[in-house]
Parts: C-alpha cells; structure tokens; sequence
C-alpha cells in the first residue's frame, strides 16, 4: 500500500504500519511530500515519524480508533457497499433538523441516532445536518473541539457507523448535511504543527493562531481542507456541509479559500451528478457569501442568518442583553425588516460592536433560500448559561407562533432536535477532556465568563460533569404526552403545508402584505396569509378585503374566517394559516 505525508521541514520521515518500520522517500515533483510502499490493508495501524521522533498519526488518518493521540487505521470504503440508490436532494425547498449524535440519543452513537430517523421522515424534513463528528479527546463533547480532520469520532461509531447512518437517512429519503470546522483544531490531540505550516500568527483568532490560508505553505494547507471537504462528500456520501465561524478564515490572497472550495465542490457535484451545497456561518451580514463567484462572490450555497434569529428571539422573549439590545429597541420593526430583507444589520449601526455592520441584500440575485432561517441553533442554547431552550420560557402558544414564523418564512427554516415537540431539557455546554489542566481551564473560563453577567459559579453547569451531558440528552417518552404531542402535531402540519403549497418554498421576497405590529404579525404568500398574534390576550388583524371569507388552512386554537372586512381575530398566542378564496 502507498503511504504518503507532507512534512516539508522533517530531513527523515519513517512510517510505522502493521508493526514495520519503512523509510519513506522524498516524492519527485511534490516538494515537502514523502512516500513509501508498505504492507498494509483495511484496519492497519500505522504513524509517521519524523527525524526518529515520536510516531504520530496521519494528518489525513480516516479513522483514529484509540483517539486523536493515537494510530491511524487504514479505511477500506468500498468495504461499505454502495448504500441505497440516491441522487440527491437540492437546497432550495429544503427543511433542515440540526442534531448533536451524542445527545440525540441517551446511547450517544451513529446507529442509535439511525433508529430514530424514522421519526424525521414523519415529521417532514428533507435533510439532517449533524454537528461536527471529528475525533475530540474523551467521549462526549459538541464536536468544535476535533482534530483529524478527515475521520471520525470513535465513539460515535467511527466511519463505518457514519456510512450506516447516511444510508439509513437516503434509504427514508432524507439529505444529510455536516458541520466541519476549518478555523481552528482543538487544544488536545492536534499534531499538525508537528508535520508543516498549517497555522499562522500573520492572522490572530478567538482560538490562537489561525489556520494558514496565505502564509508561505498555504497551497498544502488549502489542499488539506479541500481534500477533506470532498472526501466527506463523496467517501461518506454527504450531501452538504455546514462550515463553521467562515469570519475565522482569515485570507488575503486574490482567490478567498472559500471560493476555491465553492468551486471544487461544485465540480464534484457534477461528476456524481447530484446536488452539493455549502452552507456558511457568517456573522459578517456579506451578501458576497453567497453571490455566485462569476458575480465576484464567494459562491457558498447558503447562510445561517442571525439577524432573523435575533428579531424574532426579542420579540417572543423580550431579552434585550448583549447583540440583543439594538433587535429588541423595536422588535416588531426588526422582525419586518428581516423577513423583507434578510438582514436586520445592512449597513446600520450596531451598538453592540460599536460601528457600522452589515450590507445589504439585492433580492434580484440573492434568492430567499440561501439564508437559513431558525428560532433556535444548538449556539443558541448552549450558549446561555443553563443551556435553557425557549420551551423552558415560553408557553405552547408562543412556541407555536414561532413555528409558523420560521417554517412559513421565504427563508430555508432549520429546526433544532426536539424543538419539534418542545423538549423541555436543556442542551448544555459539556465537554470531556482527558487532560486535567485543560479540564480545569475550561470550567473555570466556563464560570468566569458568566460570572460577569452576574451568574454564581455554581450556578453555572461544569462542563466536565458527565451530569451535564446527560442531562442534555433528548427524552424520546416527552412525545407521548401533552402539551408536546400538539407541538409536534403543529410542526408536522406545517411542514406537510410548505411541502404542498409553492408558495410557501417561492424563493423570490415577494409579499402580497406584511404588516408586524408590537405583538402581531402578518405576511401573505401567494394566497395565504400567516397570522400570528404574540401577545396574552386577543388580537385583531386586518388581513385587507381581499382576504374577506378566507379559509382556515391551519391554526393552533380554533379560528374562524375573516370578516367581510377581512378583519381576522385571533386567540392569545395563536398563529393561524388562511387560504385567500
């Protein structure tokens, strides 16, 4: 079998494979790389040590079975089949369902989070966009932290599980969609300093020295990333991939990182021949993040789109602390604003960075599909300091409301696991280091950094307490009774509507009305019309003639029709879908 490394600096490089010591030898015409011929097949451990140090494993190792500090093993994939015959399923018109493996199931792994997507398929989503499953020190942990960045967590089931659940999701017809992370390794377990230049201190981060994307022997390193974001593709057969915090990828050189990518990307889909998207977290409000790169944009699929979260979290919650503060200043206006424009921060002044932020959409080329709408992401909970999702708040009413909000908005909607049925556990910051400093730095930075919100420290959750993961595990029993089998009941009506009625995946802002006043809102697609009344008592809503005698498609309290006057009214904290005659 071929081994092959770059290590432009090591003067010697051996591979140690199936208990064999091999010289490797400098690979004419690919300066900085090595290789050598050794006895290996699919399992063999092997390591790469550089001028007689220690072993350590393949920066591009497919399966890291005793951790990230540990030997590779040789991955055979034409060992996993074929899978089930599928030919892909395209962005637009899409629903998708973020989970975290370890915690959507109490058990934590690939076949577990398998058995339970039948219930996905009868909820009506399209595809399922897995938290990142990169090797992390211990056994549980959200996954930002990986290394190795072309295999898998272990625990979860390694890459063979990974397969079994992405054929386990085509064969129910459901996408699969992946969080990687490109802008920085976890503390523990990264050794690619140790092989070349994939970090840089031209660029600082929130996590240290950046990834090199400009600095000399950035070639290699933009081939690394790549080469990894094809290989999930196409080795493990994912449809899409979710890039995290892309405003980390910091890069000066004439072609942007993620254009190359969009376009490597984009020319894998048409030699499979099924659709392949990219899915950015942007904080930078950048419409260049999804304009076509022919246009001079970076060409990305799609965006995560805060602003819409931010609007409609203030206008259900009241919240007004930290990036809150200038969404909750008018609510009403923030969540119009959004919904007819994507971003709330287009140029306008954000007190909480203290300058100008953001530009703004031109909705003649950015269609509405490419931002992701949501009322709740695992940041958005795991990052409070409980981890309290807005089923721990809200009642059933606004949590409905939101529903409608978000899965009847011109927007991709994105639904957190369990948000469907309103799960009332928490989802907690939680990790597992095996490095006892580490651990100890991590809890302590955990607690200081609420400490200055006013939070006790023992208030805060550990992150270390295998309690804290636990508790953040779904209870599949919730479903079963009340108020969480008419949540679920509310989610799957929706989604069934925007399946059935193309007005509701219309891709261009076009709206037939849209009104947000203090607590109600309303919008009109095509024919319909989405009332919402937030408030805690009763509510009126002139829907406008047009919209006199229409029929009640859906509603969560009983509704009756518009009055001749097209004069809706609504029950507190009920939201409704009308059919215009």
């Amino acid at each position: 079998m071929l081994f092959e490394v770059w290590a432009p600096a090591a003067g010697r490089v051996t591979v140690h494979a199936g208990g064999g010591a091999f010289a490797m030898a400098p690979s004419p015409g690919r300066a900085g790389w090595w290789h050598a011929e050794a006895p290996a097949g699919h399992g063999t451990r092997y390591g790469f040590a550089l001028d007689d140090g220690p072993v350590r494993p393949d920066p591009r190792s497919r399966r890291q079975p005793d951790g990230p500090d540990g030997l590779s093993a040789v991955v055979d994939f034409t060992r996993f089949g074929d899978g089930p015959a599928w030919t892909g399923r395209s962005l637009a018109g899409a629903v998708l369902y973020e989970l975290h493996i370890g915690t959507f199931t109490r058990e934590g792994t690939f076949d577990a989070a398998a058995a339970r997507l039948p219930h996905l398929a009868e909820l009506g989503v399209t595809h399922v966009e897995l938290m990142p499953v990169c090797p992390f020190p211990g056994t549980h942990g959200w996954g930002y932290e990986g290394v190795s960045l072309w295999a898998v967590h272990e625990p979860y089931g390694g890459p063979a599980g990974l397969r079994r659940f992405v054929d386990a999701a085509h064969a129910l017809g459901l996408g699969v969609v992946l969080d990687v992370v490109h802008n920085h390794l976890g503390p523990s377990g990264n050794h690619l300093p140790s092989f070349g230049p994939y970090f840089t201190d031209t660029h600082r981060t929130p996590w240290g020295a950046a990834v090199n994307l400009d600095a000399p022997g950035s070639d290699e390193v933009r081939a690394y990333l790549t080469g990894s974001a094809l290989a999930w593709l196409r080795d493990h057969r994912i449809d899409g991939l979710r890039l995290d915090a892309v405003h980390a990828l910091h890069d000066t050189r004439p072609k942007h990182f993620l254009a190359e990518l969009s376009g490597a990307v984009d020319a894998l889909a048409a030699r499979l021949g099924r659709p392949l998207f990219l899915i950015a977290e942007s904080d930078l409000n950048d419409p260049a993040t999804t304009l076509p790169r022919a246009a001079g944009g970076l060409g990305l699929h799609a965006q995560w789109n805060d602003d819409f979260h931010h609007a409609l979290h203030t206008a259900l919650t009241g919240e007004s602390q930290g990036y809150y503060a200038d969404f909750a200043a008018d609510p009403a206006h923030a969540l119009a604003k959004t919904l007819r424009g994507g971003f709330f921060h287009d140029g306008t002044y954000s007190s909480f960075r203290g300058r100008p932020h953001g530009r703004p959409l031109d909705p003649r080329v950015t269609p509405a599909y490419r931002l992701l709408g949501y009322a709740q992401t695992h940041d958005q909970i795991g990052n409070r300091a409980l981890g309290d999702r807005l089923s721990g708040r809200l009642s059933p009413g606004l949590l409905a409301c939101a529903a409608a909000l978000v899965l009847c908005a011109p927007f991709t909607p994105m639904l957190f696991m369990g948000e469907e049925w309103g799960a009332r556990t928490p989802w907690q910051f939680f990790t597992d280091h095996t490095d006892p400093e580490l651990a100890e730095a991590v809890r302590t930075g955990r607690r200081r950094e609420f400490a200055a919100h006013g939070w006790a420290a023992e208030d805060v959750p550990d992150p270390q307490d295998p309690a804290t993961r636990d508790r953040s595990c779904l209870d599949w029993t919730e479903p079963e009774r009340a108020p969480h089998t008419e949540l679920l009941a509310w989610h799957r009506r929706l989604i069934a509507l925007r399946r059935a009625e193309p007005a509701l995946t219309d891709p261009r802002w076009e709206y037939g009305a849209l009104a947000a006043e203090s607590r109600t809102v309303h919008f009109a697609r095509g024919p319909l019309h989405i009332a919402v009344n937030l408030a805690g008592q009763p509510a009126e809503l002139r829907l406008g003639r047009p919209a006199a005698g229409a029929r009640v498609v859906a509603a969560w309290r009983p509704v009756s029709a518009p009055d001749e006057d097209g004069v809706l009214r609504l029950p507190p904290e009920c939201a409704a879908v009308l059919r215009a005659a």
